[in-house]
């Protein structure tokens, strides 16, 4: 190999590492492990015959997930009723910590993410409850925490009759990210 073409393969390289270190000016693995968050290996639940996510060009489609706590307990009951606001809250902000689990598993380095684009957020809640997006919070909060302006995202927050396995909330979400 020529030293002019190993010289443009080597500046090719460099700004190609440039780029991936220009997204965050800090370390997002670490920001997760400073604000105390461990992310424990993703499941499917038994029965179901899905992908945690699907990665379409440099979008990964995360499926619903719940509130289930590393030990396998679930969080269920209707906000409202059964839950209060503050319990809907936290629900909603373990489905997030199972989220970056899944994708950390999926794509290997949480560095890579550009952008979480979209969020549908349901919320098991009594009929009288109207304060889902209060809810979903949880949800868009740690987001924000871990990936700073490119946490922000579009985001819907829907109240639900019933939910699987009476989980308290479910949410699915699109996330851009480094190809």
């Amino acid at each position: 190999m020529s030293s002019k073409r190993f010289l443009l393969l080597l500046v090719v390289f460099v700004n190609f590492l440039n780029a991936q270190k220009g997204l965050y000016d800090y370390d997002v693995e670490e920001r997760i492990k400073e604000l105390g968050i461990e992310l424990s290996t993703p499941h499917i639940p038994p029965g179901l015959n899905i992908e945690l996510a699907v990665q379409s060009g440099n979008l990964i489609y995360l499926s619903g997930n719940g509130p289930i706590l590393p030990n396998g307990e679930r969080m269920v009951g209707k906000v409202g009723k059964d839950l209060t606001l503050e319990e809907g809250y936290e629900a909603a902000r373990v489905t997030a910590i199972n989220h970056l689990a899944v994708l950390k598993a999926k794509i290997g380095d949480l560095n890579k993410v550009v952008k979480i684009v979209k969020v549908l957020g349901l919320v098991n809640a009594d009929h009288n409850f109207t304060e889902h997006p209060k809810v979903i919070n949880g949800y868009t909060d740690v987001m924000i925490q871990v990936f700073g302006e490119r946490g922000k995202h579009a985001r819907s927050a829907i109240g639900m009759g019933s939910l699987p396995w009476n989980l308290a909330c479910e949410v699915e979400t699109i996330v851009e990210v480094v190809e």
